[in-house]
């Protein structure tokens, strides 16, 4: 497995690779991989003849108070991790190569990005769609690997790839989950054991609007109003959001829709942000 730390040399390794003409998939991470970044690149590996993982913790997709200095880095485990999960290649560039001194361009989705994480975290999505560009033009990918936990994310990402045109396909990647249902993320592994048991209050949220669902039921307020009170029964959790919207425009639902409309939640357990998400 191939190292590759500069910008440069990445453009020049992703020429090689569409001179050779086999198919590119690009999975991009932040590091600190799991299991969730595990099924990614096995996601990769089956779409794909070569694949490149990305670990970049970019620091525009962190507010002021977000945790920057604070976000897990194992550049060795996580290329131990990506070689022995079966990855071709790892560009983990440092924060000079992707954005150098006097870096003023940015990329900015404008309606996708707006409603659920884009009210709390204004500035994130901004530096998802702009790493994201970035990585797209220097590793030239055919197809981008990404995993529906973060199901906004890829609302997003995808509207920025037909609005600009680029030639690469999403694969979406189901979400992961550990053994107590909680969704495999880094976040996650901050957890306590007492938190971990609080935490799991949100797959029982999902799976009883799923079931109301399956049942008939098709208000939103309703469904909203029951998984908002599974969630407010346990107090060390706090909601941010609790929403239903349409799995590709990110807006809300007025009724639910089998096939088309999400359940999003975001929360706090105490200081941990977790997101989650189930299809309707």
């Amino acid at each position: 497995m191939q190292k590759i730390a500069t910008v440069s040399e990445m453009q020049r390794r992703a020429r090689e690779l569409r001179t050779q003409g086999g198919r590119i998939a690009l999975v991009p991470t932040m590091g600190a991989l799991h299991a969730g970044h595990r099924a990614l690149i096995a996601a990769g590996r089956k779409a794909a003849d070569t694949v490149v993982v990305s670990v970049f913790v970019n620091p525009l997709q962190f507010g002021p108070s977000e945790g920057l200095a604070a976000y897990p880095r194992t550049p060795e485990a996580d290329v131990a991790f990506c070689s022995e999960a079966g990855a071709d290649l790892v560009f983990l560039p440092p924060a000079e190569e992707i954005y150098p001194r006097g870096y003023s361009t940015y990329v900015t989705e404008e309606a996708y990005s707006k409603p659920l994480c884009g009210i709390s975290r204004p500035a994130h999505f901004r530096g998802v769609t702009t790493i994201a560009a970035k990585l797209l033009n220097l590793v030239r990918p055919d197809c981008l690997v990404m995993g529906r936990k973060d199901v906004q994310q890829i609302a997003v990402v995808r509207k920025m790839i037909a609005d600009l045109h680029f030639e690469v396909a999403i694969v979406e990647v189901p979400i992961e989950r550990e053994a107590d249902g909680l969704a495999c993320g880094v976040r996650t592994r901050d957890l306590t054991a007492s938190q971990r048991q609080e935490a799991t209050v949100v797959q029982q949220a999902l799976s009883k609007a799923k079931e109301m669902v399956e049942s008939g039921v098709r208000n939103t307020d309703r469904l909203v109003a029951e998984v908002t009170h599974i969630i407010g029964q346990h107090r060390r959790v706090r909601v941010i959001y609790v929403a239903i919207v349409d799995g590709t425009t990110m807006e809300a639902e007025r009724e639910a829709v089998p096939g088309r409309s999400l359940l999003m939640i975001a929360v706090w357990v105490d200081e941990v942000r977790l997101v989650d998400n189930v299809a309707l």
